[in-house]
């Protein structure tokens, strides 16, 4: 990607965005298809999928998001980035099934069920399930609590601050994603571990 493209996109990111993408990035090379399609769950700005889609030049990156704010900035992210293999942002609410995309090898989602309901869990691994083909990953990246404890003090407090906003927001139990992902027909598969106490947590489509 020429330098003068990542400079606008690094521009229209947010800052916890760009401090991520990086790691990101890393964790999820080995783990996205030789072709197809990824989606983006609650891409936000498209940050996201902007870098990535200028590092995989042989797949389809297709953001998505509920938000008609979150939509006019991933159109505006895909003006900036001028990849051809960046789609125009899908608008999309995990919970509303079936979900309007097609030809799906693989679900990215960064930072989402935390901030949302139960229930926006529970659409993120239906919705994907009905999409996905057999072997095929479904990445989340976020913050986690591990057997009741919080993997850190600054995720403890951002867990109740994420309460203190909503009931239904928090810090999400590994084991109850775990748990919500072998019962839509996910096993998981590799978990690494992030900057800032976080994790990308990647679940694995079976036959």
């Amino acid at each position: 990607m020429p330098n003068t493209t990542a400079e606008k996109l690094f521009e229209l990111a947010s800052p916890a965005a760009q401090r991520n993408i990086g790691a990101i990035a890393n964790a999820v090379a080995d783990m996205v298809p030789d072709s197809g399609t990824v989606l983006e769950i609650a891409a936000g700005a498209g940050y996201h999928a902007a870098v990535l889609a200028a590092e995989h030049p042989h797949l389809t990156w297709q953001m998505s998001d509920p938000s008609p704010d979150a939509m006019a900035r991933m159109t505006q992210m895909v003006a900036s980035a001028g990849l051809p293999n960046l789609s125009q942002p899908l608008a999309l609410d995990v919970t509303d099934q079936p979900w309007p995309v097609d030809g799906v090898t693989a679900v990215l989602c960064c930072n989402m069920i935390h901030i949302a309901p139960w229930a926006a869990a529970e659409g993120l691994f239906t919705g994907a399930a009905d999409r996905l083909p057999a072997g095929a990953p479904l990445i989340l990246y976020g913050p986690f609590a591990v057997d009741g404890e919080h993997t850190s003090e600054s995720n403890a407090s951002f867990d109740a601050g994420l309460r203190a906003r909503d009931p239904d927001w928090g810090v999400r139990e590994a084991r109850d994603v775990d748990a919500l992902a072998e019962r839509t027909g996910y096993a998981l598969e590799r978990v690494i571990a992030m900057p800032a106490n976080n994790m990308t947590r990647v679940y694995r489509r079976s036959g």
